[in-house]
């Protein structure tokens, strides 16, 4: 009998040691789990951020090469004398300005 308590006992504590294991392991593969699983929403959430600041780059350098574009033409003296004209209705010595209005 008391090799039989003895034997018993020692399986429960056995059984409990496995218990407590086992529950230890899961809890260490959900927590990894977790945290993979967080790493990788990051992952996505830079990649999404990456593709929209890419398009930004792409309409920022169009609209560079635009901007590019007009300084040079404001570079040229006609240039500037005829947008004068057109933009805010100056006319030269002698000329008048007759609007016709767009259909």
């Amino acid at each position: 009998m008391i090799v039989a308590n003895r034997k018993k006992n020692v399986r429960q504590k056995r059984n409990r040691r496995m218990l407590i294991l086992g529950l230890g392991s899961i809890a260490v593969i959900i927590m990894m789990t977790l945290t993979i699983g967080k790493y990788w929403i990051d992952i996505y959430d830079k990649y999404k951020e990456k593709q929209e600041l890419e398009e930004k780059l792409a309409e920022l350098q169009k609209k560079e090469k635009e901007l590019k574009l007009d300084a040079d033409k404001l570079q040229d003296p006609d240039y500037i004398a005829r947008y004068a004209r057109e933009k805010y209705s100056y006319s030269k010595d002698g000329e008048f300005i007759i609007k016709i209005p767009e259909k």
